[in-house]
């Protein structure tokens, strides 16, 4: 600016009668400033990435909203729920989302279930539950074991796995010394917690159409609630006990209770470009709340008129500015220097004031 008029409009703006713009600009340098002099004109800036930062969280928005356009029209997503020891192929759960799914060759790996098991609290309560899984390609070689569990996905190629939800497939009973027999569980409605249930049908010689067996029901892969014919209690048996229960004069041994795992699948090219905007939003939004102050001067002969502003610090940058000021030397006359032993400066010394002059200047104010 080399308008006094345009300089004393700035939000902080002052005039000093007895000054050099060359201090003024030694001051704002050792202050952080970056300071440039062009002959009776001063410009001085800090933090311009304070200034620049918002062009960049609105790119980071853009980058975010382009990552989910592309989730959404190239993504591929599935879910199953396999008992444990059989297994599937990936290309037969997941399915296109959009016009830019495109299948890749990891898609013909199969997904074997080795065990299914959960975690519990001391209560009973179901803490965490895991999932072994093998993958293994065309030919049967297994090319990646690992065990997943909540919040611990499995992640091969531009797939990942994710462990969601469990269910118990099967019961395994010894019936009067006969057997294995597996039971299928079937879910059953109602509550806020899991349940699970089967029927073992017995032999009934009085021609009745009713079907007469025993009921079992369990919540977990922990115990099972044996009921008989008639509804009523009978007992409580963990799997694998090898503890016999007698039910309507048949001899009962739980042998297993064998889980299924509840598995998301989901590949998503969109995911990193998201990543990568949220990220830089939030680094972009952090660097934003830096000021980025300016400072403009003006050499009118021996007065230094001054302005400023800043686009955050409103209440910092007028006492940061006035604190500079106050350090600005004042230059004195010469009838002045010869009784006080000071330096003065006449107009024209000013405007020619070379920058050899200038630095040393610089490196006394700032020592």
């Amino acid at each position: 600016m080399k308008s006094r008029s345009a300089i004393l409009k700035l939000d902080v703006a002052d005039s000093l009668p007895r000054a050099r713009i060359q201090d003024l600009g030694i001051l704002l340098m050792g202050a952080g400033y970056e300071v440039f002099l062009s002959n009776s004109a001063l410009y001085g800036f800090k933090g311009l990435a304070g200034r620049l930062a918002p062009i960049g969280v609105h790119g980071a928005l853009l980058l975010i909203m382009a990552g989910a356009t592309f989730s959404s029209t190239g993504a591929y997503r599935g879910s199953v729920t396999v008992p444990q020891g059989l297994n599937f192929r990936m290309g037969d759960v997941l399915n296109p989302n959009g016009i830019l799914s495109r299948p890749i060759s990891d898609f013909a790996t199969e997904v074997h279930v080795n065990k299914f098991y959960i975690d519990y609290y001391e209560n009973g309560e179901v803490s965490q539950f895991h999932s072994d899984l093998s993958l293994r390609d065309k030919d049967g070689k297994e090319v990646l074991r690992q065990t997943i569990s909540v919040n611990h996905p499995l992640r091969f190629g531009g797939v990942t796995i994710y462990q969601t939800d469990w269910s118990i497939s099967a019961l395994q009973v010894h019936k009067d010394g006969a057997g294995p027999f597996n039971l299928a569980m079937a879910t059953i409605q109602g509550g806020d917690k899991k349940l699970f249930g089967t029927f073992l049908p017995l032999e009934d010689d009085s021609g009745s159409t009713k079907p007469k067996g025993i009921s079992i029901l369990a919540r977990d892969l922990q115990s099972v609630v044996l009921y008989d014919q008639e509804g009523k209690f009978v007992g409580v048996r963990r799997p694998g006990s090898n503890r016999p229960i007698t039910v309507d004069g048949v001899n009962i041994v739980v042998d297993d209770a064998i889980g299924s795992t509840g598995l998301e699948l989901k590949m998503d090219p969109g995911v990193p470009v998201v990543y990568a905007g949220f990220g830089a939003l939030m680094l972009t939004t952090i660097i934003s709340y830096f000021s980025h102050s300016q400072v403009w001067a003006l050499q009118e002969g021996t007065t230094v008129v001054v302005g400023g502003k800043s686009n955050r610090e409103k209440l910092g940058f007028p006492v940061e500015l006035n604190r500079i000021l106050d350090s600005i030397p004042e230059i004195v006359s010469r009838e002045h220097v010869e009784t006080n032993e000071a330096v003065s400066l006449e107009d024209d010394d000013i405007s020619s004031l070379s920058e050899n002059q200038f630095e040393i200047n610089k490196m006394k104010v700032l020592s």
